[in-house]
């Protein structure tokens, strides 16, 4: 008695496995785009943040759309001023992105975000919670 070969899983095209990075990068660029042309330091031209309208709390995300904005007219120091949070995650997004268009590119079964630890996703919770903590005390330099 032979036993039949499990049947091997279908390898998608590229040009299918590179879609999912190539939309992103387009929506990524799109949006980068529009903060360039339309400036978000224009008090309420990209709308208002709902935790700071409702509470005055700036989140950890507010100034991000200037952030990037700033970014964008090679303004670094204004963009760590904007969000310094923001200005810290991009080169981790840039990697990230690549492993996800390295792993589609390539067909191997890489993951795009790596499995974190238990210690360092609290880390980063942290990180994040004393961001919006220290951002939000008053005279701080942190807030946008």
């Amino acid at each position: 008695m032979t036993l039949a070969a499990p049947p091997r899983p279908a390898v998608r095209p590229r040009s299918e496995r590179i879609r999912g990075p190539l939309l992103s990068a387009g929506a990524v660029a799109a949006a980068t785009l529009a903060l360039r042309v339309r400036d978000p330091h224009v008090s309420h031209s990209w709308g208002v943040c709902p935790l700071y309208a409702l509470t005055g709390i700036y989140c950890p995300g507010c100034g991000g759309l200037r952030g990037v904005s700033d970014l964008t007219h090679g303004h670094l120091g204004q963009a760590v001023s904007s969000n310094l949070l923001l200005v810290l995650a991009i080169p981790f997004a840039v990697v990230v992105f690549g492993r996800w268009t390295y792993a589609a590119w390539t067909g191997r079964d890489v993951a795009a975000f790596p499995v974190l630890p238990r210690a360092v996703i609290i880390g980063l919770i942290l990180l994040a919670l004393v961001f919006t903590v220290a951002r939000n005390l008053p005279g701080s330099w942190l807030a946008p």
